[in-house]
């Protein structure tokens, strides 16, 4: 069976319900085909306690408030699915799930989209399926070390492990929310930390995305679509609190540097663990530097704060660095990797990639006219992955196509 539409969009998450949301306030006619459910990496995943890592008055489309959680909480993963849900009811999406894509051409002037219940023919396709796409780690440490390893995608809660304790490699908001939970239940946890920012949740009573807004970061562009994501420490966990690799390590847990290699079932690392944690706090310093010059400049009347700058003492685990660790006699028994994600567009058969897989664009506007993407890091400017910035690059696309004649 082939069916036709005038507008295409692949994918059914917070991409695509803003695209539909958009085409449908203009009146364009247009399909959402998901492969799963409405948000599904929500749902299958993310681990058990996730919940979002900005307050619930940012962390929403602009057209749609959490009604029943307060302005200043963080939304748990299910409550963010059924606002999903509760949206794409809300605007009449025009979404069928459980069909996947699996393969996108060129075809005249348009497109031609294969599914396994039949094949979409669209003049415009606006790929929305967002940034985490493929997980990756790599192939480093050998099934002959006897640990089970998996993605952060696929840890749920410590029940899921194996007695004894764990590494968790990446200090991103995954891999340090991760480790604290592991940590919080009783588990000998090694944490391997890598270059990375470390903004402040909180300041001068203003949460750190509203700072991004005043300061003007969320607006960043970058000169390169493709540019890498910079980690970012920062939690929504326990009620919103800054990611402090001090206090992790001064509440037990075993910090050690950026993870290089195996061998024989020893994991060598980095002599970096310091230098990332300065890093780290340079990057913190520096954001409550630009609030306080923001506050003055502005003549704003916001609390001082000078206990953000006072830091715990230097664990021993930086002062005394872990170098290499011996699996079993640390008796680790799992190793959860939160090293990120790579695109992963395979299924589109269009020469418009670059070596590293990412779709060649312009503000989501691809090389190949009538096609678009949306939801990518950098998209636009620093906002593009996110809930509400991902509304407004929606926006955008839905104009040119609209202007294009739909």
């Amino acid at each position: 069976m082939v069916e036709q539409v005038e507008t295409l969009v692949i994918g059914g998450g917070q991409a695509g319900l803003a695209m539909s949301a958009h085409l449908g306030r203009r009146g364009l006619s247009h399909l959402v085909l998901e492969r799963s459910r409405i948000a599904e990496r929500w749902r299958t995943e993310r681990w058990d306690s996730l919940v979002a890592n900005g307050p619930a008055w940012h962390d929403r489309f602009p057209a749609a408030t959490f009604d029943d959680i307060p302005p200043d909480a963080f939304a748990t993963k299910d409550r963010i699915v059924t606002y999903f849900e509760d949206f794409a009811r809300t605007i009449g999406a025009p979404i069928r799930c459980g069909e996947a894509v699996t393969a996108l051409r060129r075809e005249g002037e348009g497109f031609r989209a294969v599914t396994a219940g039949g094949e979409v023919v669209a003049r415009n396709v606006v790929v929305a399926t967002g940034p985490f796409q493929k997980p990756v780690f790599p192939p480093m440490i050998p099934e002959s070390a006897g640990v089970m390893q998996i993605h952060s995608n696929h840890y749920r809660n410590p029940g899921q492990l194996p007695a004894g304790a764990v590494l968790v490699i990446g200090a991103g908001s995954s891999g340090s929310q991760i480790a604290d939970e592991l940590l919080r239940s009783g588990r000998e946890v090694y944490l391997s930390v890598g270059p990375h920012d470390r903004p402040p949740r909180a300041y001068r009573g203003k949460d750190f995305v509203w700072w991004l807004g005043a300061l003007g970061k969320w607006d960043a562009r970058t000169q390169d679509p493709g540019m890498e994501h910079v980690t970012i420490a920062v939690s929504g966990a326990q009620g919103g609190h800054t990611v402090d690799f001090r206090a992790l390590g001064n509440r037990g847990m075993r910090l050690v540097g950026r993870t290089e290699r195996c061998e024989g079932g020893v994991l060598h690392f980095a002599p970096d663990l310091a230098a990332n944690i300065a890093r780290g706090d340079a990057n913190y310093l520096s954001v409550l530097d630009e609030a306080d010059a923001h506050v003055a400049r502005e003549g704003l009347d916001l609390p001082e704060e000078p206990g953000a700058r006072v830091f715990e003492p230097v664990p021993d685990c930086v002062t005394n660095p872990i170098l290499s660790l011996d699996l079993k006699a640390a008796g680790v028994s799992a190793v959860i990797w939160a090293t990120g994600y790579v695109l992963d567009f395979g299924w589109i058969e269009m020469d418009i990639f670059d070596g590293k897989g990412r779709p060649r664009h312009d503000k989501g506007v691809s090389e190949v006219p009538g096609l678009y993407f949306l939801g990518l890091p950098w998209l636009t400017r620093r906002a593009s992955p996110f809930i509400w910035g991902v509304w407004h690059d929606a926006d955008h696309l839905a104009g040119l196509i609209a202007g294009a004649g739909a």
